[in-house]
């Protein structure tokens, strides 16, 4: 059995060449033609998505080959693409950059390829001219098995300006220019160190939205776009899962949702609900403790730091989280969800929060970027999500480095994407507690969401043994790309 699915993969010729908000106008504008879109992000990103899931009305996906293989990759996408008329999916970086600097694994290309899905190249045209043609020539021919389908222009200075940069492209590449959007700040969205404002925090996101969709509508030949996205391949059907109905029986795992915990894939929620828990989100921000039941939480990545103080404030979810590691209950914490459970996070001024103490040392925050890249992570002991030797893959983006004057138990040795990177240890596991700064996608195994929920249940993972040499438990990194 096969699916028809009509699908476009909107790929950069780098960063910040405006693909996000063209990506989110894109859906915004097929909306109004009455469409179901389904977004979907390719690469280890959180934030992006969030644009697109409120563009779209329905949660963006992530698709990532690093992490997940081909099968899984495929899978996930046709199951996301459930109800839905149109996929929309956009790349990470520029369309040919992945994992590392000789391969393609990871990358936008690896994915379109694997989809079979046109690929709509987006360049800024700012301070270019006919020069524009030779970047287009190049990326039309770098890689002949995945041709570019059309192009799209960004950051045009005028109309006389996109036309001729268009005309330049077209009569060099002989690939059409479907579009085009103005140098215009009612196009943009406030940046921090990790990239956009979430779509929680902009303030004006709807009208940004709302302004990005009339812009594409304007400038886009939508009905073009709509009939290279139908060119693509049919493809393998694949079960679609039943939706899991908690009962009153089901175990609760808790799981913190607000401006400081906003990182999660839906993929990984979604895995956990089938292996039998039910979900109670809660806000930490907010002042909440866990939700009455829980038998573990669930702390993922976003901004502590910027909400520190109401954080320390809520003295009463550290003794809950103390109280459930007392009982050896899972408590899995990922990158701002492990720097809430130091003794403290050291803001950019300097200024000293308690945190919950559950994880020995201080999260500190610096001015440059820490850590950024892919990892592979092998389990140091027996732990919430792994046996010890066993190998999964991660990643990392902060600001942060944890600062630990004793020594700890370390849950993961890592080793990033680059040739003869040297291998560090990393975070905290102590019974049912995984705690670091990796992000670890559970669609790559079958067993992680069963792992976490037979814990959840009662089933507890062998403890861990032995502290790392305190010289050796660095967690820094490079900072460099690929790390």
């Amino acid at each position: 059995m096969t699916r028809r699915i009509p699908r476009l993969l909107v790929a950069g010729t780098g960063s910040g060449v405006g693909k996000t908000l063209l990506t989110a106008g894109l859906i915004g504008a097929l909306r109004r033609r009455g469409l179901v879109v389904q977004p979907f992000k390719c690469g280890p990103d959180y934030i992006d998505p969030g644009y697109h899931s409120r563009a779209a009305g329905r949660p963006c996906r992530t698709l990532d080959t690093w992490m997940l293989d081909d099968a899984q990759t495929r899978a996930g996408f046709v199951r996301g693409c459930a109800g839905a008329d149109i996929a929309v999916i956009e790349g990470v970086m520029g369309l040919f950059d992945g994992a590392g600097y000789d391969t393609a694994q990871g990358s936008a290309a690896q994915i379109a390829a694997l989809l079979g899905a046109p690929v709509l190249l987006v360049m800024s045209i700012a301070g270019s001219a006919r020069s524009a043609a030779a970047v287009a020539l190049g990326f039309a021919r770098f890689d002949p098995a995945l041709p570019v389908a059309a192009v799209a222009l960004n950051f045009a200075g005028s109309a006389g300006h996109a036309q001729g940069c268009g005309g330049a492209v077209a009569a060099a590449t002989g690939l059409p220019v479907l579009g085009w959007l103005p140098r215009d700040a009612a196009l943009r969205v406030p940046e921090r160190h990790l990239g956009l404002l979430t779509a929680g925090e902009a303030a004006n996101l709807n009208d940004v939205l709302e302004a990005a969709a009339d812009a594409v509508a304007a400038g886009f030949d939508l009905d073009a776009l709509l009939a290279l996205a139908a060119q693509a391949p049919d493809l393998p059907e694949v079960p679609l899962a039943v939706p899991v109905v908690a009962g009153p029986a089901a175990p609760v795992l808790a799981v913190a949702r607000d401006a400081a915990f906003c990182f999660y894939y839906p993929d990984s929620l979604e895995l956990l609900e089938a292996a039998g828990a039910r979900l109670a989100f809660f806000s930490p921000v907010a002042g909440e403790r866990l939700p009455e039941g829980a038998g573990g939480v669930y702390l993922g990545g976003g901004y502590p730091e910027l909400h520190a103080a109401a954080l320390a404030a809520n003295t009463g979810l550290w003794d809950d989280l103390h109280a459930l590691h007392a009982r050896g209950a899972p408590i899995l914490a990922e990158c701002g969800g492990f720097m809430a459970l130091t003794e403290a996070l050291v803001d950019t001024d300097g200024v000293r929060h308690r945190m919950a103490g559950l994880v020995p040392g201080v999260a500190r925050m610096t001015t440059r970027l820490a850590s950024l890249g892919y990892r592979e992570a092998t389990a140091v002991c027996d732990t919430l999500l792994a046996d010890a030797g066993t190998t999964l893959r991660g990643h990392e983006f902060r600001y942060s480095v944890w600062d630990a004057d004793e020594a700890t138990a370390p849950a993961w040795r890592l080793r990033g994407t680059r040739a003869g990177a040297a291998d560090t240890v990393a975070g905290h596991a102590e019974g049912g507690l995984l705690a670091s700064y990796l992000h670890v996608h559970l669609g790559q195994s079958p067993g992680l969401a069963h792992r976490v929920v037979a814990r959840l249940q009662g089933s507890r993972p062998g403890p861990c043994r032995g502290p790392a040499p305190r010289a050796q438990r660095a967690f820094g990194a490079t900072g460099q790309w690929p790390p």
